[in-house]
């Protein structure tokens, strides 16, 4: 079994920052790509950002591209999400995920276990 837990989420202006974290639990995390995914009201959900087992390839959704930084440290069994020059269409529900494989993946199928989701919203 894993849990992941996200948190850094918030309320921030167009053109902010925020940092998410995901704290993960069990001891498989390090043998496993990580994703983030996100989830806009109304809106079906979609992938954010992928790293692999051991942070050595990552991969960005277009939308995304060159504003948000995927990372982790599986000592910390910790998985990041950098998110810079925020625009309000970043609003979303944001959860971390955990891959059923070693490399990166963006189908939601591709990913067994989920995050409960941290709010971010982000005001024009």
């Amino acid at each position: 079994q894993v849990q992941l837990v996200e948190s850094g989420g918030g309320l921030v202006q167009a053109g902010g920052s925020l940092r998410l974290s995901c704290a993960a639990s069990g001891r498989t995390f390090s043998n496993y790509a990580m994703g983030w995914f996100r989830q806009a009201p109304g809106k079906e959900r979609e992938f954010v950002a992928a790293i692999s087992w051991n942070g050595g390839r990552t991969y960005y959704a277009d939308s995304v591209q060159g504003r948000f930084i995927i990372s982790r440290d599986n000592a910390k069994n910790t998985v990041w999400l950098q998110m810079n020059s925020l625009k309000p269409e970043d609003t979303a529900v944001y959860y971390c995920a955990k891959s059923q494989s070693m490399g990166v993946l963006t189908a939601l199928t591709a990913y067994d276990y989920w995050g409960q989701g941290t709010q971010v919203t982000v005001s024009s």
